[in-house]
């Protein structure tokens, strides 16, 4: 599977010239390009008291085991005000996705206030190694959420779809079909 990014695509281990060249950048590369290369990154969701419902749904589709579960009760915080309905949610738990990739997320404990599952919080983007795989992850992680684009050929080139699923996470799901 591919690099998992939020935002923008960067090509781990690749020198900056090829990593603009596969974001669009071409020869008119960002300072930020030239002076580092990004091995990986890892995004990082926030939920509503739902994060292990939603992992476990993540988890059925990309497979593999958790690497972190970590609950509020675990943390031995006594001057933190989470309460025992809160206790038992989730305080992080990190998916491994791929190679080099971790998904990972949290609840919001209430004193923090909730998130509003509908706002564009960001995309989380997935470059598939194979059509196949693209279609797979897709009608996967999309299943009972609300289809944004299908998965189809893109006037740029790629097999692209977007969705947001049904924990209010937005995704886009990419297969680049050009040589590199």
């Amino acid at each position: 599977m591919g690099i998992v990014a939020i935002g923008l695509v960067f090509v781990a281990g690749t020198p900056c010239g090829s990593c603009s060249k596969a974001v669009g950048l071409g020869n008119n590369q960002s300072s930020y390009l030239k002076t580092s290369i990004m091995a990986q990154i890892n995004p990082y969701i926030h939920f509503n008291g739902n994060a292990e419902e939603a992992f476990t749904f993540y988890k059925s589709v990309f497979g593999g085991e958790f690497a972190t579960v970590t609950r509020f009760k675990d943390m031995g915080f006594e001057n933190l005000p989470i309460g025992e309905e809160e206790a038992n949610n989730l305080m992080h738990i990190a998916l491994p996705i791929g190679n080099n990739s971790m998904l990972m997320g949290s609840d919001t404990p209430s004193f923090m206030g909730k998130h509003n599952e509908q706002e564009n919080r960001s995309k989380i983007s997935i470059m598939a190694e194979s059509k196949e795989e693209a279609d797979q992850l897709f009608n996967g992680l999309s299943a009972g959420g609300q289809v944004e684009m299908a998965m189809a050929d893109s006037p740029w080139g790629s097999y692209f779809g977007m969705f947001r699923d049904k924990y209010g996470i937005e995704w886009m799901i990419n297969y680049d079909q050009q040589p590199r």
